[in-house]
């Protein structure tokens, strides 16, 4: 995936693009809360310094090519409220992974993140030709395995003591994947609201 470029993707719900310096406002209002952490393998940026590292490094992960992050933006506010990214690239083998997705708290069980996941399957199936799609979450996270599911994501599998989680705790991790052959049914059931085709 040539992370040089420029994506912007959107339906009525969402707009996703590029995560940049200037989102530190907006971001600050949101990312402080300790519950939008609790799951994720880095932990709560803090303040403002915290905000400015997080920000430089995953600018610097898309000039190297190891992820794309971008902004998640809610379009009825206006505001940056998130982000999301896609990694763990394996475009010889046609899939990528969808992770490093967090919201704030407000804006967690709105459809925003489903609303958000439509465009980026969308757009790997469509424009990046992929044929799976992986995400994964740490196993104690009930609620992010439960919107896996619920978007249509069949579970593979549990990966045991698979990577360092927050406080040199290790976890495991539940992956999940979307095949290409999957995602004609599921924009036409899970998706259809954002979807617009005729």
């Amino acid at each position: 995936m040539d992370c040089s470029r420029c994506i912007t993707l959107e339906n009525a719900r969402v707009r996703l693009r590029p995560l940049e310096a200037a989102d530190f406002e907006d971001l600050k209002v949101v990312i402080f809360d300790d519950e939008v952490w609790r799951f994720t393998t880095m932990p709560n940026p803090g303040d403002a310094v915290g905000l400015a590292a997080y920000l430089t490094q995953a600018m610097q992960d898309r000039e190297k090519h190891a992820r794309y992050p971008f902004a998640i933006i809610d379009r009825q506010s206006g505001r940056v409220v998130g982000s999301t990214s896609y990694g763990s690239f394996a475009m010889p083998d046609k899939r990528l992974e969808i992770g490093w997705t967090w919201l704030g708290r407000d804006f967690q069980r709105t459809g925003l993140n489903r609303a958000a996941k439509h465009l980026l399957l969308k757009y790997a199936f469509g424009e990046l030709g992929c044929e799976r799609v992986e995400l994964k979450t740490d196993a104690r996270n009930w609620q992010s395995r439960e919107a896996m599911r619920r978007m249509g994501a069949t579970e593979e599998g549990t990966l045991r003591s698979h990577m360092f989680a927050q406080g040199g705790l290790r976890r495991d991790s539940v992956y999940f994947s979307v095949l290409k052959p999957e995602w004609d049914a599921l924009r036409q059931t899970v998706f259809r609201e954002f979807d617009a085709r005729g």
